[in-house]
């Protein structure tokens, strides 16, 4: 099937890694999209309903939606992405590592600044007073 010699058009789009499925094997994988759609759609219907819901004390909402979030993510990763474990995914794992830790950097770098830049900033009350005209008044 990885034949550079391929003599078919539909050799020629395989890639590595690629196996030959059965009608069982596909039955398998359509149950699986679908039962990650049913659960991503549980869980999303799951973050509404928290929302619009007093069960939940009010300040631990956004904990809640947080939890459901890391949880949505989990269920994208292993039913669609279909990260797993296998020796195979460990470039997989490592380029999602990568990605997460530059994302970390930028969001939580760029809040340190604008922290840092609010806490240098001359407070308001030590300006010197303007006239109308916008010149320093003597």
């Amino acid at each position: 099937m990885n034949n550079i010699h391929a003599n078919s058009p539909a050799e020629w789009d395989s890639g590595p890694g690629d196996v030959e499925t059965s009608g069982n094997d596909f039955a398998r994988s359509a149950w699986s999209y679908v039962l990650g759609l049913l659960l991503a759609a549980g869980l999303t219907g799951a973050s509404f309903w928290v929302v619009h819901t007093d069960v939940i004390y009010g300040p631990g909402v956004p904990i809640a939606l947080i939890v459901l979030a890391i949880a949505q993510m989990g269920i994208h990763l292993v039913f669609f992405l279909h990260m797993t474990a296998d020796p195979d995914n460990t470039n997989n794992a490592l380029a999602l590592a990568f990605g997460t830790l530059i994302c970390c950097l930028v969001i939580f770098g760029s809040m340190w600044i604008m922290y840092h830049l609010n806490h240098n900033m001359m407070p308001m009350k030590e300006r010197p007073p303007r006239d109308s005209v916008g010149t320093t008044a003597k």
